[in-house]
């Protein structure tokens, strides 16, 4: 699933493929803001990705879907 992360006073989002559900996603911010403070999140290309809980503007969750490749006949 695509997901964007939008930080309180950077210019540009943190964009990234990973396998994590929306859930988990969701439960991984509360956790961290009611924790360490950080969170912490994988792609699918194994890279980790930590971000200061207090500091996430927003969250946008993209499509599960490939795009099709090709032309349509």
């Amino acid at each position: 699933m695509d997901i964007r992360i939008g930080i309180t006073h950077a210019p540009r989002e943190l964009a990234f493929d990973t396998d994590s559900s929306v859930a988990d996603v969701e439960r991984a911010l509360a956790d961290a803001r009611g924790g360490s403070g950080v969170l912490r999140l994988s792609d699918t290309k194994g890279q980790e990705y930590l971000i200061a809980a207090d500091q996430v503007a927003y969250i946008e969750f993209g499509s599960n879907q490939s795009r099709p490749v090709g032309f349509v006949s």
